[in-house]
């Protein structure tokens, strides 16, 4: 029979009508056709295999990591203190490094001087380019316009650098070098910032600050350290006390700074979930990352200083014999604390990680007998 308007089957039709592909059951497709043959709007698909948030057995949006973000870059709370300490630690580096190069006491021995404090100086100006672009572009939600900007803020931060050392350093290639060298490292801490994870770079930079910050504290307890080690009269015996001093001061660095990066990134997670009611989750590479982070800034720094100040290192060098062996001796101590950092900062904070883990849950794996 034809449905009359007004009529108790009038949201029924005659013929079933042409469906496209769905993903669906069958009741959730004839339910939408009659919805939308009475009048009424109906609700929007769920992909298959996703509940709706009606369907949500706790009455809310279920959020993963995808909805999180949206593809969107993250937010990396504490950027702009994570900036200001780190800029504050580049001008105590590059006003110290010009106290001791114009020191009276100095002298001819500018050059090694210049060439001890310059790894200093990068470190800070690769963390400094980093906390600065992240405070500048962390409203930012384009990836690509994020990374432009971040490399932008980096080049600006280095350029700032560059001029300032060239205006209270001395005018000579000694002050040339240490300018290009700390623009070229903020440049690389700025675009290390335009990464999508900007809460693990937050993270890195964290965990290098108070690393650092660590190794200036410890310096005052190398020599009480030497003598508990065993340092002597003799050559040998304060080399080897040396040696232990500077693992002992490598071990502890990484252990803090493991810590540091885990504490950030779980800060970070509780700050995003109170902002925006949920966050996304990290998962363990992440943090892996985070804690080896401050060892990978300070092998990047060898790097940068072995390749951009490595007309400084061969001056310091060439001065003597004494000059050359210690040089070499400090690259590999600079290489080996690297490491140290590396490796005790990434395990540090996977521990720490996998300690807050819990058991996975037990699914019933009982299958239920098929209904006839």
């Amino acid at each position: 029979m034809s449905n009359q308007p007004g009529s108790s089957t009038a949201a029924e039709t005659d013929q079933p009508e042409t469906v496209g592909p769905t993903t669906g059951d069958g009741a959730a497709v004839e339910t939408s056709s009659v919805k939308a043959s009475s009048g009424e709007a109906p609700l929007a698909e769920a992909p298959a295999g996703e509940a709706t948030p009606a369907e949500d057995a706790a009455g809310h949006a279920r959020a993963d990591e995808g909805t999180v973000t949206g593809g969107r870059a993250e937010f990396a709370p504490g950027a702009l203190v994570l900036a200001l300490l780190s800029l504050g630690w580049l001008a105590a580096m590059l006003w110290s490094t010009r106290e001791a190069i114009h020191s009276t006491a100095a002298g001819v021995t500018a050059i090694s001087l210049s060439a001890y404090a310059l790894p200093g100086v990068i470190t800070a100006a690769l963390v400094t380019g980093a906390t600065v672009a992240l405070a500048a572009t962390n409203r930012l939600g384009r990836a690509t316009l994020r990374f432009l900007a971040a490399v932008g803020t980096g080049l600006v931060v280095g350029l700032l650098a560059a001029v300032a050392i060239n205006l209270t350093y001395a005018d000579n290639a000694t002050t040339n070098t240490i300018a290009g060298t700390t623009a070229a490292a903020a440049i690389i801490g700025g675009a290390m910032a335009g990464a999508r994870q900007a809460r693990v770079v937050g993270a890195i930079t964290a965990a290098t600050l108070a690393a650092q910050i660590f190794v200036v504290l410890f310096s005052r307890a190398r020599d009480p350290l030497s003598d508990l080690f065993g340092a002597g009269e003799t050559q040998q015996s304060v080399l080897d006390a040396a040696k232990w001093v500077s693992r002992t001061e490598s071990l502890l660095a990484g252990l803090l700074a493991g810590l540091a990066a885990y504490l950030y990134l779980t800060w970070s997670r509780r700050r995003a979930e109170r902002r925006d009611g949920v966050a996304s989750p990290l998962r363990w590479p992440a943090y892996l990352v985070a804690g080896a982070g401050a060892g990978l800034l300070l092998l990047l720094t060898e790097v940068i200083i072995r390749i951009g100040g490595r007309g400084l290192l061969d001056l310091a060098a060439a001065l003597s014999e004494a000059d050359e062996v210690a040089q070499t001796a400090l690259g590999t101590s600079r290489v080996d604390n690297g490491i140290w950092v590396l490796f005790v900062g990434a395990l540090t904070t996977l521990i720490v990680f996998g300690r807050t883990l819990g058991p996975r849950p037990v699914e019933d794996e009982t299958d239920e007998p098929a209904a006839s």
